[in-house]
């Protein structure tokens, strides 16, 4: 029988709405209590440089609240490798970041920022943090990730991006590459994750790769919890996960 997936809740959203009015509320603190006590087995938040939705002391409060594990998404920058070695969340996962862009466009390229991203890692892991990557399913980035020491990177995570903007049979293609790349990295030994642009209706076909152990949603949800609020808005995502998972038996 297949493992159970598990869901962490991106609640970057959440305070995006705050953001919107520098007001109070809505409290993404709040936001990953009940996307816990909704079934989530974890949360996760990407501190930006210029601070456009989560704040500092999210990060610092998540570290306090959340009972699963808080994955902080990050660039390799100076001053976030500072913050992490801080607050020391249960995961790491390097992105790349660009200012400009209104959301992650893209996995970190592992062929010209090897040096960078590895130096970041090291210094993560020899303070005792758990690093992930965050990559496109290219096998030409899991060949660089895979001659990193295992001790180094403990897992990575699949850009479903392209897979949910595809069309009909394009995006056929875009699952068969994820299938490969989820296939080839947990035969390396790495733990595989997956997120971005994910939603109950293209979620299924994922949640159905067995190598995947974790998904990471966060604006589906956030938009879904306006209209239905938060736990049924993770409740909703849960089934739809689950009815994918029950494919393996």
């Amino acid at each position: 029988m297949a493992r159970p997936i598990d869901l962490s809740v991106n609640i970057d959203h959440v305070a995006t709405l705050r953001q919107a009015r520098l007001a109070a509320y809505p409290d993404p603190l709040k936001a990953a209590e009940i996307a816990e006590q909704a079934g989530a087995s974890g949360i996760t938040v990407h501190l930006r440089a210029d601070r456009r939705h989560i704040q500092d002391a999210d990060v610092t409060g998540l570290r306090q609240r959340v009972r699963g594990k808080l994955n902080l998404e990050m660039s390799t920058d100076e001053e976030m490798l500072a913050i992490a070695l801080e607050v020391r969340p249960d995961q790491v996962t390097l992105v790349p970041e660009r200012p400009e862009e209104v959301t992650t466009e893209g996995g970190l390229d592992l062929i010209r920022h090897r040096q960078t991203i590895e130096s970041a890692a090291e210094r993560l892991v020899d303070a005792g943090l758990t690093v992930s990557l965050f990559i496109d399913p290219a096998p030409r980035q899991l060949a660089i990730l895979s001659e990193l020491s295992p001790d180094l990177v403990a897992g990575f995570e699949i850009n479903t991006d392209s897979y949910t903007q595809a069309k009909a049979g394009a995006r056929r293609l875009e699952l068969d590459n994820i299938r490969r790349i989820a296939e080839l990295g947990a035969q390396h030994g790495f733990r595989v994750f997956a997120g971005h642009g994910l939603t109950t209706e293209n979620v299924v076909e994922i949640a159905a790769l067995a190598e995947i152990e974790e998904l990471n949603i966060g604006h589906w949800l956030v938009s879904r919890a306006v209209l239905v609020g938060f736990i049924a808005a993770v409740e909703e995502m849960l089934a739809a996960m689950q009815s994918g998972r029950s494919r393996l038996g």
